[in-house]
């Protein structure tokens, strides 16, 4: 696992700079994909293997609905389990604010900060986490590749009120390559999850809020 979580490791990059938030949500953004794509690059270059090894085959088209299906599931239990969390714990500040401030920016910025959430980073992060991790977990059974792999993509977002929703969607998304042997699916769970956050702020015109919900 990258030893930084992409908001983290652009803070220690770019925080000094004192970029306008729209910037700096765009940049966030761009590297949670770039940081997986890095990630799953190196775990290829080490061990050299064809691209199946890592689940990167073909899938059909009922299994990518039913990664669909998955993933809006997925989108209301995290919604569920967010609230239950602030409820209990009273964390409700949202550590991916600068997201909504990069959707919220105008026209311009929504269409790469949809295209750095919803394609960059799922398939970034899908490849690292289920594709490298989950694949090599699986080994010593299901149990132990399933929540292996989401527990270390959970802590990869941090450990803040997030880390519950990225279980869950983790949990989804490495069942899914399970039960199918390829990685699509689980991006497809990945993509609408993340796609949620751009078009909320489409549809309602929020931007930077707070909390999280």
């Amino acid at each position: 696992m990258l030893a930084l979580t992409p908001a983290a490791s652009v803070v220690v990059l770019f925080g000094p700079l004192g970029l306008d938030p729209v910037v700096y949500g765009l940049i966030v953004a761009a590297w949670s994909g770039l940081a997986g794509l890095v990630g799953f690059a190196a775990a290829a270059l080490v061990r050299i293997r064809s691209p199946s090894a890592f689940s990167v085959r073909r899938t059909t088209l009922r299994w990518m609905l039913i990664g669909v299906a998955a993933g809006a599931v997925a989108l209301v239990l995290k919604g569920l389990l967010n609230y239950a969390v602030i409820a209990l714990t009273g964390l409700d500040t949202d550590p991916q604010g600068m997201y909504y401030d990069a959707a919220g920016g105008g026209v311009l910025p929504l269409i790469p900060t949809i295209l750095f959430l919803a394609v960059l980073t799922p398939m970034g992060e899908e490849l690292l986490f289920r594709g490298v991790l989950a694949n090599a977990l699986l080994r010593y059974g299901p149990v132990v590749g399933l929540l292996g792999s989401s527990l270390v993509f959970a802590l990869f977002h941090g450990v803040n009120i997030v880390l519950p929703s990225a279980l869950v969607v983790g949990i989804a998304a490495a069942e899914m390559m399970r039960r199918s042997g390829s990685i699509w699916p689980a991006v497809a769970v990945h993509v609408v999850n993340n796609l949620a956050l751009p078009l909320l702020v489409l549809l309602t015109g929020t931007a930077g809020p707070g909390t999280a919900g």
